[in-house]
């Protein structure tokens, strides 16, 4: 059975974790489940297709939550799959819910009308923004300064071609807190890390930080770690204590001011 809409669909708000969180950092997952609710039935994918990288970032979320105990940080994850919904696409672009992902056809994203289009974005996408814009607007207001750092993962092999970074720090308009995070995992880590990849702002992967950070000069940087690297629970956790030093130096670099 697949879906691509149901006029009674529910709402799906993010997921907030350590909300009295004092630290600087506001950690986002927006691909940090693979789950697909009943409103849109399996989207015709059988059950490897729905574990793999296609309907979510493994390991994401579990390295974000290391990154947000670490760092005293609040977590902000989406609770549904990025193709019911990708969190991180404006509601126009193709990518929101795509038809194909890398070599997959997705077939209840493959007729989808404009009235099912609205509404995914009101159970998913407007939900979801509203909700990381309010815990942005709370800190703000309580004068915590935040930084939103995005958490993504990426496969070790994309369309056949192997990929050597194992850490990528993406920009968008303000490159100044990933430059920092960069110098310092170069410095302190072993990790192969590279600046805007495996993807950069032109592949437009960028659109969290765009809307949730630019408007109001936040620092601002999304993460891309290979997955293959945080396949398991206790990698996540040496992952999540490897960076979360590289994340707080970083942070350190930068001056806080009035927003």
């Amino acid at each position: 059975m697949h879906a691509g809409g149901n006029r009674d669909a529910a709402v799906f708000p993010p997921v907030v974790e350590n909300g009295s969180a004092r630290g600087r950092a506001v950690i986002v997952c927006e691909h940090a489940s693979n789950h697909i609710p009943a409103p849109w039935g399996d989207l015709g994918l059988t059950a490897d297709q729905r574990r793999a990288h296609i309907a979510w970032d493994p390991g994401a979320l579990g390295l974000a939550r290391g990154l947000a105990e670490r760092l005293d940080a609040v977590l902000v994850h989406a609770p549904v799959s990025r193709l019911v919904y990708d969190c991180n696409r404006a509601p126009d672009m193709a990518g929101a819910m795509p038809a194909r992902s890398e070599i997959h056809d997705i077939p209840g994203n493959a007729a989808l009308t404009p009235e099912d289009r609205a509404r995914r974005t009101a159970a998913v996408y407007i939900p979801f923004h509203d909700g990381l814009h309010a815990v942005l607007m709370d800190r703000i207001a309580r004068g915590l300064h935040p930084a939103l750092i995005t958490i993504h993962s990426f496969t070790p092999v994309y369309f056949g071609k192997p990929r050597a970074v194992e850490f990528g720090v993406i920009h968008d308009a303000d490159d100044t807190l990933p430059r920092a995070i960069l110098a310092a995992a170069r410095a302190h880590t072993p990790l192969r890390a590279q600046l805007n990849e495996p993807y950069s702002a032109r592949d437009d992967v960028t659109h969290t930080l765009r809307l949730q950070a630019t408007p109001y000069g936040l620092p601002n940087a999304m993460l891309e770690v290979r997955n293959d690297l945080i396949a398991t629970p206790e990698a996540e956790a040496a992952m999540a204590a490897t960076l979360a030093p590289v994340l707080a130096a970083a942070m350190a670099t930068l001056t806080p001011e009035p927003v």
